[in-house]
């Protein structure tokens, strides 16, 4: 899809006025997101004839778009507009890379009727300045390969972890090998904190790492239980959806985002999500996920600086939005994405509408706090790998480790 999207980004290039503007995107995860951009680029080509748009090499993951726009920074070689994270926006506000949008803002005499509300704003704001403009949000979800399940017997999905457990056991009895993938290996230690979230517990307050108390606890015997209760193999990300879009799992725990990959690559089987299940009742909360456009242009050229804002205003409109919705599984922060250009679309795809149900449950992806937040997210996976592969089966111990050595690596004040 990459070579494809690139052949149509060439194409538009060479069609384009003598008198273009040229600026630079980079985004994350080229299997979710080439199909979008493909997509969005034939409108704005046409809205925008005189901006050429050239797209750099995907980032791998969130972590990989904050390292490498960090590196890009030092060596002076910035892109004009940088697709982050949410939860990995701050640090690029900190340390002065990222721009405020305020004064672009300014000047639109329309914004919010043009879809962009206070609420959706504020995932993007710090010290009352908006940085970035959202461009998806996910929550994860269950993804259920009911062919499997109903060869089991199974007619009821799971809505508590020890339902998924009960679930995994009858999967097993009925010669499916690898009943589960659980996403504890998604980006920005996502699942953890749907885990915390789901007894209303932030992972971190202020400077502290909350991860100590029984909300912590909880977390981690958790996951223990799924993982030994499951016998679930350890995967990487792109292996389990691979496993899973193959028919060869029969339940799998991921972001909602991935939905429209998976529909696209999946075997001969019926698809079906439901609600990502509590650990008592349903979750209390659960992480916004999704990811940012943000500029972070080194350009003085007013005229550069005004086409990234016209691009990253343009993918994040109801238009953009709209695509995001229709290509992935991601929800669009545009309202007028949601209220009007996708009015029957959830109806008419009830898979996606999954997550829109859970949007009551919404909680902020949190972010750790100072210049080692990178690492901080290095030390829980690592943490979490020692379960999955049986390393460590004292989740008291665990904890304890997990906490002195994240706390030692967060700033002090």
């Amino acid at each position: 899809m990459k070579k494809l999207l690139s052949l149509v980004t060439g194409a538009l290039l060479l069609s384009a006025p003598a008198h273009a503007v040229d600026i630079e995107v980079a985004y994350p995860y080229s299997h979710l997101f080439d199909v979008t951009y493909e997509k969005i680029m034939k409108d704005f080509k046409k809205a925008h004839p005189d901006i050429n748009v050239k797209f750099r090499a995907t980032y791998e993951s969130y972590e990989d778009a904050t390292n490498t726009i960090l590196r890009e920074a030092v060596a002076g070689d910035l892109p004009d507009v940088t697709m982050q994270g949410l939860n990995r926006q701050q640090v690029l506000i900190e340390k002065g890379i990222a721009k405020s949008l305020e004064p672009f803002i300014a000047k639109e005499a329309n914004f919010e009727k043009d879809g962009y509300h206070d609420a959706m704003l504020s995932l993007s704001k710090f010290d009352n300045n908006v940085y970035g403009l959202p461009f998806s949000i996910s929550l994860p979800v269950g993804y259920y390969n009911m062919d499997l399940m109903k060869k089991a017997g199974i007619k009821k999905l799971p809505t508590t972890w020890k339902e998924v457990i009960a679930t995994c056991e009858t999967l097993k009895a009925g010669g499916i090998k690898n009943p589960i993938f659980w996403g504890w290996n998604i980006t920005g230690n996502w699942f953890v904190q749907a885990l915390m979230w789901s007894q209303d517990a932030a992972i971190v307050k202020g400077n502290k790492f909350n991860f100590g108390g029984k909300e912590g606890r909880v977390a981690l015997d958790t996951m223990k239980s799924i993982f030994r209760g499951c016998n679930m193999k350890n995967l990487s990300w792109k292996d389990g959806l691979a496993s899973f879009s193959a028919g060869q799992i029969g339940m799998m725990f991921w972001s909602t985002s991935a939905l429209g990959a998976v529909e696209r690559s999946k075997g001969d089987f019926e698809l079906r999500t439901a609600e990502f299940p509590g650990i008592v009742g349903k979750p209390k909360g659960l992480p916004a996920g999704g990811n940012a456009a943000m500029l972070v242009s080194a350009s003085k050229d007013p005229k550069r600086l005004d086409a990234a804002w016209k691009f990253l205003k343009f993918i994040t409109s109801g238009v953009g939005a709209a695509a995001v919705a229709e290509t992935t599984g991601y929800m669009p922060p545009n309202k007028a994405a949601n209220e009007i250009i996708l009015a029957d679309f959830y109806k008419r795809n009830p898979n996606k509408e999954t997550a829109v149900r859970q949007l009551p449950l919404l909680r902020d992806w949190l972010a750790y706090p100072g210049d080692k937040g990178l690492a901080v997210t290095k030390v829980i996976y690592d943490g979490i790998e020692q379960i999955v592969i049986g390393e460590q089966d004292d989740m008291k111990e665990l904890q304890e480790e997990m906490v002195d050595e994240v706390t030692s690596l967060l700033p002090r004040k």
